[in-house]
């Protein structure tokens, strides 16, 4: 069942989403080699703190409950990546996906960063993974259901020589970090038929394409957390929290407009 929420539900969740996207400004700094994703989590659960945020990552079950409140995923490494002793070199790209809560409502999002001089390559895979993202929410606006948008996303990656991950996909958040509806990178005929859905006013919905170099199959690491890409090439990811409203899609993960303060 998907949640519809009102106009002073969604500024609630305005309030989780600037958190977010002031942990990435934190993470954004750090970026650099010699840095170890270990600090760069440190510094963003800090900053959580400060800011009387719930972090959402930490302590996530499974077979190992998650460890960290970020999911660091560098080159190959798709997905769930757990930040620790790993040092960042020049040429690595390196995604960071967080989420908090704020009063009782969430905000979830997630970028990927070159660090120091990139291949050419990689860089066309970023520029890929954060274009495609920002074609899905122009398109939240002009079409009418998630088939629709999710078919136009394929084909833009597709065309630049480049795979959509389908092991992985979006979701629903509003007071819980995943609420229905899945939200796919792609469109199969089974989730055109079964498990579409509207983009109406009151939908908030987390994007998030991944986007690989290679091949779109990825595999289960050892740490049984990290999905790493088959093949051994390079991955991004890209995520934003996203509400549909009357005047549109807003992104609620994005950085303060006028009157509103940064957190600090």
């Amino acid at each position: 069942m998907v949640n519809l929420r009102s106009q002073r539900e969604i500024a609630l969740m305005r309030r989780a989403g600037l958190v977010v996207w002031g942990a990435h400004q934190v993470a954004a700094a750090m970026v650099r080699p010699g840095i170890t994703t270990g600090e760069i989590d440190a510094a963003v659960e800090a900053f959580f703190a400060r800011n009387s945020a719930v972090p959402l990552f930490k302590g996530v079950p499974g077979k190992v409950p998650f460890p960290a409140v970020c999911c660091i995923s560098v080159n190959d490494e798709v997905v769930h990546g757990i930040p620790g002793p790993r040092v960042l070199r020049s040429g690595d790209v390196v995604s960071i996906d967080t989420g908090c809560s704020v009063g009782g409502w969430c905000g979830d999002s997630a970028r990927t960063h070159p660090v120091g001089e990139i291949s050419e390559d990689a860089r066309r895979l970023l520029e890929c993974t954060s274009g495609v993202l920002d074609l899905a929410i122009d398109l939240m606006g002009k079409r009418s259901r998630w088939s629709d948008v999710a078919t136009e996303m394929a084909t833009f990656v597709r065309d630049r020589g480049f795979s959509v991950v389908e092991n992985f996909v979006g979701h629903g958040i509003g007071r819980k970090m995943h609420e229905d509806p899945q939200v796919p990178n792609y469109c199969s005929p089974a989730f055109r038929r079964n498990y579409d859905f509207e983009l109406e006013t009151g939908l908030v919905i987390a994007v998030e394409p991944m986007v690989n170099m290679g091949t779109k199959k990825v595999r289960l690491m050892p740490d049984h957390w990290t999905q790493s890409t088959v093949d051994g090439l390079p991955s991004a990811h890209f995520e934003h929290t996203i509400a549909i409203t009357e005047e549109g899609p807003e992104v609620l993960t994005r950085g303060p407009d006028a009157g509103e303060s940064a957190p600090v």
